[in-house]
């Protein structure tokens, strides 16, 4: 059957593929396949939409996914080496086992979750209405902020590069491969701290 993946800003039709599925096969597969056939055929996904997209174990090494939709996507185990996600939107996607082998340029944040809340949860320190407010180097970040703001030099490269919240992923996977989901970099201040405060604990036990 023919499934398209659409651009997430006009809505075109980006790819056509022809998958093997059926009717009643659950979207987020047919997705998943359509976008194995664009990659052997070559087509550009930047830009598009593969919210959901049941990518597990895929071969992406160097796909370039600048701009793409993977929210909620289930990229465990993908191989994600030298793929480009600048600009990329991961909410919500499951990265646990991704193979970033390669991928040294990604910083690792020691216990991660313990670092992170113990930023965010200063007086004052947290604005999940601004990625960094009085530029990189303020004292006031959202969480995908802080994030790259502690991995340091590196993480201010690949701010710069990818976009705040695709590094802060990447990062997040890096530093816990064991994550189960890409945290929500659009929550509240309260839903964001009481989610960094239960990983933290987690972390600490």
């Amino acid at each position: 059957m023919q499934f398209e993946i659409r651009n997430r800003w006009t809505g075109a039709v980006q790819f056509t593929a022809e998958i093997d599925a059926t009717y009643d096969t659950p979207r987020r597969v047919k997705i998943g396949l359509a976008v194995k056939w664009a990659r052997r055929t070559g087509a550009d996904l930047r830009g598009a939409d593969l919210s959901g997209a049941d990518l597990s174990g895929a071969d992406l090494r160097g796909a370039d996914l600048r701009g793409a939709v993977l929210r909620g996507a289930d990229l465990s185990g993908a191989v994600l080496r030298d793929a480009d996600l600048s600009g990329a939107v991961l909410r919500g996607a499951v990265l646990s086992g991704a193979v970033l082998r390669g991928a040294d340029w990604i910083p690792v944040i020691p216990n991660i979750h313990t670092a992170v809340y113990a930023a965010a949860s200063q007086d004052g320190a947290l604005d999940m209405g601004n990625w960094h407010t009085n530029g990189f180097c303020g004292t006031t970040h959202c969480r995908a902020g802080w994030v790259t703001h502690l991995a340091g030099d590196a993480g201010r490269v690949m701010d710069a590069l990818m976009g705040t919240s695709a590094a802060a992923a990447l990062i997040y996977a890096k530093s816990d491969p064991k994550l189960e989901r890409v945290p929500n970099f659009y929550a509240s201040n309260s839903d964001a701290l009481a989610d960094m405060k239960r990983l933290a604990d987690a972390e600490a036990t």
